[in-house]
């Protein structure tokens, strides 16, 4: 990954790989946000996005993924890094009656900011809330 996408301050790091490991991921993003002082509110929307992104990397890539937390002045970023293909976002939210395809919608509306970084074999998508 280029230098621009190293987090300039500490981060805290979890890897995932199985369904099963989506509850302590949560836990893990929920405690870190409170930790960084995100409000409670933005804790639960910063577990729901990540827990989003990571359910996606499960269901359509091999190999799991990690997750980076880390505080800047003003902001929380939370790096969701997989092998898997670049995301597509800016799509609107799917039809009531459609089974799939809400996740990245709902990323979207809920984080200040969401981006996509690449390099070579990894896909970062990288969302931020405002402190």
């Amino acid at each position: 990954m280029s230098e621009q996408n190293v987090p300039t301050h500490a981060a805290d790091t979890m890897a995932y790989q199985v369904a099963t490991d989506i509850r302590a991921l949560r836990a893990f993003v929920s405690a870190g946000a409170l930790a960084r002082g995100l409000s409670d509110e933005g804790a639960e929307l910063l577990t729901l996005a990540v827990s989003e992104l990571a359910t996606n990397t499960l269901q359509h890539t091999t190999g799991g993924g990690w997750v980076r937390l880390w505080a800047e002045p003003g902001q929380l970023i939370c790096d969701v890094v997989d092998h898997g293909p670049t995301r597509a976002f800016g799509r609107s939210m799917p039809a009531t009656d459609s089974v799939r395809g809400r996740g990245l919608a709902i990323v979207e509306q809920i984080c200040d900011e969401v981006a996509v970084l690449t390099s070579p074999g990894e896909t970062v998508v990288r969302i931020r809330l405002s402190l």
